[in-house]
C-alpha cells in the first residue's frame, strides 16, 4: 500500500500546487488500529499526513456535500459511486471536483479482527495481500481475503466509475460472487420468522446514529428522527422506536446504495444494518436493473418515471 500512498501524495501535492484545488480529501491514520480518519490537506504539510491502505473503509463522499470551491477527493469503486449521487442530486457540481481514482482490493472488518483475539489489536500492517495482526504478546500473519468486510467480499464495482486520474492500474473486478446471498436466505423465511430476525438484529442498537452520521446518503438538514414539529419517532429504546428509525433511514437509501458498508463499519454494536440496504439493492436491481451511482447520464428509479416501469406490485 505504500506505493499508493506515495501516489496520492504526489498528485495532492501537485493539484494544491497548481491551484486545481483548495483541499484535498483522503485519510490519516487513526487513533486506534484499523480505523483511519477522514482527513483534509490543504498545504505540504498537512499532505504528508495522508495515508492508504486496508482501513480506509469510510466513505469520503460523506465530507464533499455542499461545499463550496475546488475539491480534490480521494475515491475508491464505492466513494466515487456515491460522489456520483451527489452530483445526480445538485449537492455538488461535477467541475468543483478532481478526483483521485483508487483501484480497490478491498478493506478489512475490524469488527471480524477484534472478535478472533482475546486481547487488544494494536496494531495492524498491510502489506497487500495479507495484514499482520499483533498485540501484546501476540502476532499474527493472515490472508486480506479472509478479513475483508462483508460488503468488500461480494463488491463487484472496486474501480472508481468517474475520476480525473488514477493512483494505480485498474484492478479485475469480481464477477463470480453472489451480492445478495444473504437477502434471499431471508426472503425465504416465513413472515413470523422474518419479524423475529429483524428484531432480534436490532434488538443491541443504542440510537447513537454513528450509521446515519457515517452515510453519503444522509445529508437531509434536518433528519426525521430530529424533528419535533410533528414529531415522526420517539426518542426512546422503545423496539418500535428502533425499528421505525432503520427502516425509514433504509427507504430514504432506496435506489441510491451503492453497499459501501460505512454504516456497519462504524456502527459500535455490530449490527449488521446493511440487511435493509441489501434488500432494497435487490429489488432495484430485479425490477429496474437499476445499481446506484454508475453514470452521470441516468436517474434513479425512483426520482424518475416511464411508461414502461413495471407495477407488478400493485394489487
Amino acid at each position: 500500500m505504500t506505493q499508493y500512498t506515495d501516489k496520492i501524495k504526489e498528485i495532492a501535492n501537485r493539484v494544491l500546487t497548481e491551484g486545481k484545488v483548495e483541499m484535498v480529501i483522503g485519510f490519516r491514520k487513526g487513533s486506534v488500529p484499523m480505523m483511519n480518519q477522514p482527513h483534509l490537506a490543504t498545504c505540504a504539510k498537512s499532505v504528508d499526513e495522508l495515508v492508504w491502505d486496508s482501513s480506509c473503509g469510510l466513505n469520503l463522499a460523506n465530507y464533499i456535500t455542499d461545499k463550496k470551491g475546488s475539491i480534490g477527493v480521494i475515491a475508491k469503486g464505492c466513494d466515487s459511486r456515491n460522489i456520483v449521487t451527489h452530483i445526480i442530486e445538485n449537492k455538488i457540481k461535477r467541475d468543483q471536483l478532481y478526483i483521485i481514482g483508487v483501484p480497490c482490493n478491498g478493506m478489512i472488518d475490524h469488527h471480524k479482527i477484534n472478535a478472533m483475539f482475546d486481547t487488544e489489536v494494536q496494531n495492524v500492517e498491510d502489506s497487500g495481500d495479507s495484514i499482520t495482526i499483533s498485540g501484546s504478546g501476540f502476532s499474527e500473519t493472515m490472508s486480506k481475503q479472509e478479513l475483508l468486510a462483508e460488503n468488500c467480499a461480494v463488491c463487484t464495482h472496486r474501480n472508481p466509475v468517474e475520476y480525473d486520474e488514477l493512483v494505480g492500474d485498474l484492478v479485475e473486478e469480481q464477477k463470480d460472487v453472489d451480492q445478495y446471498a444473504s437477502v434471499t436466505k431471508v426472503e425465504s423465511l416465513s413472515a413470523d420468522d422474518k419479524f423475529n430476525y429483524f428484531e432480534d438484529l436490532l434488538s443491541p442498537c443504542i440510537r447513537c446514529y454513528a450509521c446515519r452520521n457515517a452515510c453519503p446518503l444522509c445529508y437531509c438538514p434536518t433528519c426525521f428522527v430530529d424533528e419535533s414539529t410533528p414529531q415522526w419517532v420517539g426518542k426512546s429504546q422503545d423496539p418500535t422506536d428502533v425499528k421505525t428509525f432503520h427502516l425509514l433511514r433504509a427507504y430514504h437509501c432506496a435506489g441510491r446504495c451503492t453497499d459501501c458498508g460505512a454504516c456497519e463499519r462504524v456502527c459500535p454494536m455490530g449490527i449488521k444494518i446493511r440487511e435493509f440496504t441489501k434488500k432494497l439493492n435487490k429489488d432495484c436491481q430485479d425490477l429496474y436493473g437499476w445499481e446506484a451511482g454508475l453514470s452521470l447520464d441516468e436517474r434513479p428509479p425512483l426520482d424518475s418515471f416511464r411508461t414502461d416501469d413495471p407495477d407488478e406490485f400493485i394489487k
